[in-house]
């Protein structure tokens, strides 16, 4: 993928003097000049806020915000009406526990998690228990990082009216089987969340073929603007939901002592969203589409196998999650000897190269693997082979510096003695 480089800018700085190496974009990715120009150009050309006006600047805003709705929604396999606008797949999240979640929830109910979640899709559950009174349970997973249907089939019953669940995992890098899993949910008459956040760039979604329920995400962990994330719902689901904040644009009529709202997606964009950035990632989706999901999945499937081989070469390293490219993106968690996390990406950043390290917001996973913290490195397309010895270069480097002095006691001689 050498033709994709050039066009991230900041791929052409140099940190301490040496080039960037980029490895943390799980956390968020770098932005190509598509994306850049699109946010230019927006505010030069066409600033000026949806849905209200009919001169020309709105209604040319509109026309293309609604447009990214359209290729969003092409890109997943839903439909624009399924799509709605938010911050991040946080945001998304918290939308479906409070306009979903407080309306069917009852007590003594279970909502399902397990033991891979963010902290984004864990603690507004734990929220949502705590106003209805419902139940938190938690699936295990495997050593490997990994959870076994047939232990999932025990913890459904006709209580559980939430499943949540991550599609990848920010840490360990599964990919997690979620068609199975909504199939399952669905048998008991479960709701299905999915977080995507570390999914959509690195491998083919279909929402119409995982049969999820909702599906969140963030642009910015898909080379998009920050501030700005998808939620899809199902259409049924979405029209009985009711909104969650209140305002300008999310209603029909008001009066003085009531309102109507607007309908599907729009009752849930109340206020100005930030329209520039969800124009320029229409624009980054189209640059994603152009390079083709399944060619991306390739290349970082190869890049992967090239980093889970380096990191399983360096002595002392302890790599968690699978240990394979199957069912796996390029995220790699470790700990190494005894040297902590934050030490090793204050060395490696000495060297240019940006990396993770702490628990990832997700604290119960790391109980779960029995660290406090890990480093982890992950990859984009844009990544190369080089980078990743590069990184696995500065690994043995901090080795070197963290190695104990042996220290050696010499018998004293006695220079009377021949």
């Amino acid at each position: 993928m050498q033709n994709i480089r050039p066009q991230f800018p900041i791929l052409k700085r140099k940190i301490n003097g040496k080039p960037l190496v980029y490895l943390d974009n799980a956390a968020t990715t770098q932005k190509p000049k598509v994306t850049i120009d699109a946010l230019t150009k927006y505010y030069t050309t066409n600033n000026a806020n949806v849905h209200r006006g009919i001169h020309t600047l709105s209604e040319e805003a509109t026309t293309q915000y609604e447009h990214s709705r359209k290729t969003i929604s092409q890109f997943i396999g839903a439909i624009p009406k399924e799509i709605v606008f938010t911050r991040g797949t946080t945001e998304s999240i918290n939308l479906v526990a409070r306009a979903l979640g407080d309306a069917v929830v009852k007590p003594r109910d279970e909502i399902l998690v397990t033991q891979m979640e963010h902290h984004s899709n864990l603690v507004p559950w734990q929220q949502l228990c705590r106003r209805t009174g419902a139940i938190l349970k938690v699936l295990p997973i495997t050593d490997e990082g990994r959870w076994d249907m047939e232990q999932l089939g025990r913890f459904l019953s006709s209580k559980t009216k939430i499943v949540a669940v991550s599609h990848c995992s920010n840490v360990l890098g599964s990919i997690n089987p979620i068609t199975a899993t909504t199939r399952a949910a669905h048998s008991h008459g479960a709701v299905v969340v999915v977080d995507g956040a570390q999914a959509v760039a690195h491998i083919p979604v279909n929402v119409r073929v995982l049969d999820c329920d909702f599906y969140a995400f963030s642009s910015h962990k898909m080379y998009g603007p920050t501030g700005v994330g998808v939620l899809y719902g199902k259409q049924e689901l979405l029209e009985r939901m009711e909104p969650v904040q209140y305002g300008g644009d999310m209603v029909n009529a008001v009066e003085w002592f009531s309102a109507t709202w607007n309908d599907s997606p729009w009752k849930f964009e109340a206020g100005t969203q930030d329209i520039g950035g969800i124009i320029a990632f229409g624009k980054t989706v189209e640059w994603i589409q152009k390079i083709g999901m399944d060619t991306i999945e390739s290349a970082e499937r190869t890049l992967t196998l090239h980093l889970l081989e380096r990191l399983n070469s360096i002595s002392g390293l302890t790599l968690q999650g699978p240990n394979s490219t199957i069912n796996r993106i390029g995220v790699a968690s470790w700990s190494l000897e005894n040297i902590h996390p934050h030490d090793i990406a204050t060395i490696l950043n000495d060297r240019g190269i940006a990396i993770r390290s702490g628990h990832h917001c997700a604290m119960p996973l790391m109980t779960r693997l029995g660290v406090s913290a890990t480093s982890r490195a992950s990859l984009a397309v844009y990544n190369t082979k080089k980078e990743i010895d590069e990184l696995a270069h500065a690994l043995d480097h901090a080795l070197k510096i963290f190695k104990p002095r042996v220290t050696v006691d010499v018998p004293k001689r006695n220079l009377w003695q021949h």
